[in-house]
């Protein structure tokens, strides 16, 4: 189904789209639960609804759903907790007590763009400890002092008889790929923002198979095996080749190699984990691929970003307004 005329997983409204399905007499009586996608909500709204199958009957069933918003209470908070050692802030703005899915609503300031702060928990003066689902980005801009993104994320119900609640929040960094064209056989990396760095040994093409050795630096010293089995995954995927000319023209907005000019995945091979050092082969005749393959026009793009656990911040404590109608 897609909702307001979207199409396919791209609709909105599909963004942590959950079903309750309950069998009656005559029938069944169902229940879908979305995150609204708008920061507003329009008075005397009408929802449409198109489906595309329903039991693996392929059509298309248009519906017009009258929507109304149910009366909520709103807790004006406007708090602001600033990281300067991290370059980013968060200012708690309301937290709205709808009856079925109360929502935290938050501004976050970042210097990077790309870095990610969101709400770990919540734990109340008594002691009671508040989760929160997935968030609903509701407006992005870049301003004088930064990156601001305005947030809505859905949490556990409020004890009406609380003063306060502390918010635990955490911040993942993003780190701009890095970039080496593909004419010399070893050279170095380094990351922009984080103290880790790629080593690359060797690079050689063996038939249609790029085959390339390396180690990772900067890495903690006795690193657990779960730790080496994350990075062992993540190294699937922080790899890009990319055909010099197309770099350009990857979508900042949807970051992916262009068809047919980039290959985004690859084949690891851990060769000595104390040194941390590893193989990672790309096949050039694969579902993704690059025409007209050459090393000396092909561009190797290196994320380190994953290779980094998320960070928390300090928790900081928001005083609860009496509710107001």
């Amino acid at each position: 189904m897609n909702f307001e005329h979207n199409k396919g997983d791209h609709d909105p409204w599909l963004n942590g789209k959950s079903n309750d399905i309950k069998k009656v007499e005559n029938g069944f009586n169902f229940q879908w639960k979305m995150l609204y996608p708008y920061k507003s909500f329009k008075e005397n709204s009408t929802l449409p609804i198109t489906i595309h199958n329903i039991n693996g009957i392929k059509s298309e069933w248009n519906f017009d759903i009258p929507i109304q918003q149910e009366k909520n209470r709103t807790l004006a908070i406007n708090k602001e907790q600033g990281y300067p050692e991290d370059e980013v802030k968060i200012c708690i703005k309301e937290i709205l007590t709808a009856k079925v899915s109360p929502s935290l609503n938050y501004e976050t300031v970042e210097k990077y763009m790309g870095d990610d702060i969101y709400i770990l928990k919540a734990v109340d003066n008594k002691g009671k400890v508040y989760r929160f689902g997935n968030g609903t980005s509701l407006e992005e801009s870049k301003q004088e002092d930064g990156y601001h993104r305005s947030v809505r994320r859905e949490m556990t119900k409020l004890n009406s008889t609380i003063t306060s609640l502390t918010l635990y929040p955490r911040i993942n960094v993003a780190d701009s790929k890095m970039e080496q064209l593909l004419d010399k056989k070893s050279f170095a990396l380094k990351s922009k923002r984080l103290n880790l760095g790629l080593q690359v040994n060797d690079v050689t093409q063996k038939g249609r198979k790029l085959v390339v050795d390396y180690q990772l630096t900067g890495l903690s010293k006795n690193l657990s095996k779960g730790k080496l089995d994350m990075i062992n995954n993540n190294l699937k995927y922080a790899f890009w080749l990319v055909a010099k000319k197309y770099i350009n023209k990857i979508n900042p907005e949807n970051p992916w190699p262009p068809k047919n000019h980039g290959i985004p995945f690859n084949k690891v091979k851990m060769n000595d984990k104390a040194t941390a050092h590893f193989q990672s082969t790309f096949d050039l005749n694969g579902e993704d691929r690059i025409e007209y393959f050459k090393l000396e026009n092909t561009m190797l793009l290196f994320d380190f970003s994953s290779f980094v656990p998320a960070k928390d911040l300090k928790p900081f404590t928001i005083e609860l307004p009496v509710e107001n109608e």
